[in-house]
């Protein structure tokens, strides 16, 4: 016999439903709404061990879906008793996309109770993910890395907001530096000193290029190697640029100020988050093998870590792939083979932006991933670089996976023919 516990899970309730297998016949043993917390939990597992003591299964599995802040107590909770390990319970928490498609083939209504009666109903065809334990060190990690992926985010808005008051101080300013390929980022120190400061663009008007030059050297410590180029440029841009009132320019240089100390705020929580980062990396073993990777450092290595959690889950590279959402779905119908697809929408896309930001660092140390990205950015007219960059991710995981699953470290090619 066998015991099969489907849990739909919801911000203040736990909906559980006991499913018996016996001889291929399903019959439902239990059914109770419970508040989702720890006693509510604790009530459930009490019931597990009662039948288990009454009717000695050969396998119990419990299971939800994936539903962010609210399954990660419960999943814990189940993963984690001791009691419930003495009888060998298994938890499995599923994508709800493969739930979602089960229950339209299993019936067209949709209700709390029905919906953990469904799961249970998955749980027995035996096509569930893998699913182990999370240790408190990778949840503690996976808090960490989810809450940079957000700052980043919150800090990308926050720099464009920046851009945008910035076009209207100096309109042409951004498209002089590009088409001078001066390196310098309307973000650097000496920019946003210039920007934000004192100094008025009526005042730059009236330097000459050698004033504005020694200006610059002095923002940015000596450091630049043409400060009267970029003079030059800054220059044109100021007088070509429109000319504001007073009241508009306050009203900008107050906006410029405000966003400017945003995003410092954010590189503040972010440096901070990273460091927290770090520290757990230590404790955990499989981040030596991603850190060997020329051009992956702790944060990118934590993120995919706490992502994929353990490597076992994974039968092979393409389904790790495919978890992340770096996959291509294929349209054939009979003779016909649609050539050009649209990358997957689905998956896990903090994994996705974690592999992918690798791969932009990877391939600035490892000829090989620089290569195959020029390659694939050569392909196609448009959007070149995520396009190449999101196959050069792909050609990561290959990576990421054959290194986790053999516990090895990184050995560049012409290192492992010379061995």
């Amino acid at each position: 016999m066998k015991l099969f516990v489907g849990l739909d899970v919801s911000k203040a309730k736990l909906d559980a439903c006991f499913l018996l297998r016996e001889d291929d016949t399903n019959t439902i043993l239990w059914q109770e709404t419970v508040a989702n917390s720890e006693s509510g939990a604790t009530m459930i597992k009490d019931k597990i061990l009662r039948f288990h003591e009454e009717l000695d299964f050969d396998k119990i599995l419990v299971g939800m879906e994936a539903t962010g802040q609210y399954s990660m107590h419960p999943s814990l909770f189940f993963s984690n008793d001791p009691e419930l390990k003495l009888i060998n319970v298994e938890t499995i928490v599923e994508n709800p996309r493969v739930i979602h498609r089960f229950s339209k083939v299993w019936t067209e209504e949709k209700n709390d109770k029905l919906d953990a009666q469904i799961i249970a109903e998955f749980l027995t065809t035996g096509k569930h993910t893998k699913s182990q334990p999370r240790e408190e060190k990778f949840v503690a990690l996976l808090r960490f890395t989810r809450t940079r992926y957000q700052l980043i985010r919150q800090m990308t808005e926050a720099q464009q907001h920046y851009v945008e008051n910035l076009y209207y101080k100096c309109n042409t300013l951004s498209s002089d530096l590009k088409a001078e390929n001066i390196s310098t980022s309307v973000f650097s120190s000496t920019m946003i000193q210039l920007m934000n400061g004192d100094i008025s663009m009526a005042e730059i008007r009236t330097m000459n290029s050698v004033e504005l030059a020694a200006l610059l050297q002095k923002f940015g410590r000596g450091r630049f190697k043409d400060p009267v180029k970029l003079a030059k440029v800054i220059r044109k841009s100021v007088s070509d640029s429109y000319r504001l009132g007073k009241l508009a320019q306050d009203s900008i240089d107050i906006n410029l100020g405000v966003q400017m100390r945003v995003i410092r705020g954010f590189e503040q929580e972010i440096k901070i988050i990273d460091k927290a980062i770090e520290n757990i990396m230590e404790t955990i073993d499989s981040a030596k093998t991603l850190l060997s990777i020329p051009g992956i450092g702790p944060v990118y290595a934590a993120g995919i870590i706490a992502e994929v959690g353990q490597i076992d889950r994974f039968n092979h590279e393409a389904q790790l792939a495919k978890y992340a959402g770096l996959y291509w779905p294929k349209h054939q119908s009979g003779n016909y083979q649609k050539e050009k697809t649209p990358m997957s929408k689905s998956g896990n896309r903090y994994l996705r932006y974690y592999l992918v930001q690798a791969a932009n660092s990877v391939r600035r140390y490892i000829p090989e991933y620089e290569a195959y990205y020029q390659k694939k950015y050569k392909e196609v007219p448009k959007t070149q670089h995520k396009r190449a960059l999101v196959l050069t991710a792909r050609k990561l995981v290959r990576l990421v996976f054959a290194l986790l699953s053999d516990h090895q470290l990184y050995i560049a090619r012409s290192e492992a023919m010379e061995s």
